[in-house]
């Protein structure tokens, strides 16, 4: 499908969010899913996932996660500056306030005659976290999961007992969790935890680990696998047919 794309701004609790949507450019409402980015926020590789996505028949949103961190539209650089920016935002923020970004999302988007709403989530990395995180609210039926980081070792701030982790028995909507086993970010003892923890709070979730690195999704670098991206594309885009088109 031809998509169209057009920034968003929306109050939350937090300050003012820059929200980027891609959508079909055809008539019609369509179901939503939060694409949340890496700590680099949206670079031009989220910006070409988000469309693949969209593409397939979604309204795609792209939050700027870090927005009470940085000016509106603030673009970080795949180096070291810009990753130990990215960094620092990460351990500043607070998952509390990563809630209430993805509530305000939901109230504005639910309203728009272009959507259906129905929502999911996926996200990349920190994304990947958020996806997961934000699937803790119930409105949220389905979630891709992409090389999450921090989840296992609570290293996001947050209240005592409120970490994704702990948390992960509230979650209710359907799961994908992808991983690289070759990601440092990640070990396996990691990802060990979480997948012990999704079976022992009974989740409804699909489990995939590929010999792949972290960011194997991202295409600038050399961390980049095409075959095993457009695999994954593929089973997200079935997840969120199957999931985001009930009625």
């Amino acid at each position: 499908m031809i998509i169209q794309r057009h920034d968003q701004d929306i109050n939350t609790p937090t300050g003012l969010m820059r929200c980027t949507v891609y959508r079909p450019q055809a008539e019609g409402r369509f179901p939503c899913i939060f694409f949340y980015s890496e700590i680099f926020q949206q670079t031009t590789p989220i910006a070409r996932s988000a469309a693949i996505m969209a593409g397939h028949g979604f309204v795609v949103i792209v939050p700027e996660v870090f927005h009470e961190l940085n000016p509106i539209g603030t673009v970080l650089g795949y180096d070291d500056e810009g990753k130990d920016k990215g960094n620092a935002d990460k351990f500043t923020k607070t998952l509390e306030a990563h809630d209430s970004d993805t509530v305000a999302m939901l109230e504005y988007f639910e309203q728009q005659d272009y959507c259906t709403g129905q929502f999911g989530t996926m996200g990349v990395c920190l994304g990947g976290h958020l996806a997961y995180r934000a699937a803790l609210n119930p409105r949220i039926q389905a979630s891709f999961c992409l090389y999450a980081t921090d989840i296992h070792s609570n290293t996001i701030p947050c209240d005592e007992g409120n970490d994704s982790f702990t948390r992960t028995k509230d979650i209710q909507g359907e799961l994908t969790m992808v991983w690289g086993k070759q990601d440092p970010h990640v070990s396996t003892e990691g990802r060990q935890k979480i997948y012990q923890q999704l079976i022992d709070t009974d989740r409804l979730f699909t489990w995939h680990e590929f010999n792949g690195q972290h960011a194997f999704m991202r295409d600038e670098g050399d961390r980049y696998d095409p075959a095993l991206a457009l695999e994954c594309y593929s089973k997200a885009v079935a997840l969120f047919q199957r999931t985001l088109h009930k009625a």
